[in-house]
């Protein structure tokens, strides 16, 4: 049986700790600081972007979206980061 998605309701203990009030919906903040830490986007790029989608988000918004959100995610993220390739000694 395939498992549908579903808009979360509520947010996680630690980022309901630091986005307290948020006035767009969780998935578009997240993946704000998902193409902004994935690729090497500018936040004006990502302003243009997400214009293109008719969600009208100011470039300062998505920075302090990344700023409070980045140390939250990195530490869950690294531990399912894979590890790199290896050299090989000869």
């Amino acid at each position: 049986m395939k498992k549908t998605l579903t808009p979360r309701t509520t947010l996680a203990p630690g980022i309901a700790k630091v986005l307290k009030r948020p006035h767009y919906p969780l998935e578009v903040i997240l993946l704000c600081v998902r193409w902004y830490v994935a690729y090497s986007l500018s936040l004006r790029n990502l302003e243009e972007m997400m214009a293109e989608r008719d969600i009208g988000v100011d470039h300062s918004t998505v920075h302090r979206w990344v700023i409070k959100l980045v140390p939250l995610l990195e530490t869950p993220f690294r531990k399912h980061k894979r590890p790199g390739r290896q050299e090989l000694a000869g």
